[in-house]
């Protein structure tokens, strides 16, 4: 797809970090970009450095997925590229003895269905609602290409860790329907791939203590540093752009894989 003004986009999850850098990308190329996010503070500071357009969207909500969808689309037009950034993380062993008292507890049913509700179905509310709007499109080519989509999963999909039932179970899912969503939209021209990101410099990841950061860092194999979200970035407007990039999942690690914690 050839990037132009004359195509809209909406980046979730777009106020910061990994989104954020996408949707400064896009805009880059002329795209008129729409994001949205939680965080109406950052996302409207992030909207207006960058000349974009915010809506503030719970994607755990059917009701307020939808008013975005529409804000977006009345400023800038139905989309033709959606990239899902939104999401969170969770940590917990799924069942641990406190080694103080002896206290026995469990992971949080409220806190693993809050994860899969975020990262799992709230992307996929999000897909799901965008293609449908794509389908309303003419093609852009003779190939009929109409749109393309990408998905962020995490490597904690393919080798999560201790404490990460709830996030890699969340992220799994994800890469779990790339193919199939890929195969549903096959027929009016609607792409959709999946980046696995590693470890990268994310503003949760910036707040850890400066050791930490130093530990994962040399974990890496190669180069040994945290990803930089432009590089993520950088991958996603490939997956756009590369009209043959279709139904795959792709690590974005520096080839690291994660151990047991």
């Amino acid at each position: 797809m050839r990037l132009s003004s004359d195509i809209a986009a909406i980046v979730t999850g777009g106020a910061s970090g990994l989104g954020k850098a996408t949707a400064a990308k896009l805009r880059a190329d002329g795209v008129k970009v729409a994001i949205f996010d939680r965080n109406e503070d950052v996302g409207k500071a992030t909207a207006a450095e960058l000349g974009l357009t915010f809506c503030n969207v719970d994607v755990t909500s059917e009701e307020s997925v939808d008013a975005g969808f529409a804000a977006a689309r009345k400023a800038n037009g139905q989309e033709r590229i959606l990239v899902c950034c939104a999401g969170i993380g969770s940590a917990m062993k799924t069942a641990s003895r406190a080694k103080e008292t002896g206290e026995i507890k469990h992971f949080p049913l409220n806190i693993f269905e809050l994860t899969i509700q975020v990262n799992l179905i709230g992307t996929f509310r999000c897909v799901a609602k965008s293609a449908a709007g794509m389908l309303t499109l003419e093609p852009l080519n003779a190939e009929g290409e109409r749109g393309a989509m990408v998905m962020t999963a995490s490597v904690a999909a393919e080798d999560g860790q201790m404490g990460q039932a709830a996030y890699s179970a969340s992220k799994g899912g994800v890469v779990g329907m790339t193919l199939p969503i890929a195969r549903d939209l096959s027929g009016e021209g609607i792409r959709i791939n999946t980046i696995l990101p590693g470890i990268f410099e994310t503003p949760l990841m910036m707040g850890a203590p400066q050791k930490v950061k130093e530990a994962l860092a040399a974990s890496v194999p190669f180069p040994k540093r945290l990803g930089n979200p432009e590089e993520y970035a950088s991958l996603a407007l490939e997956m756009i752009r590369n009209s043959y990039f279709n139904g795959e999942d792709v690590r974005l690690d520096g080839s690291i894989r994660m151990g047991l914690r």
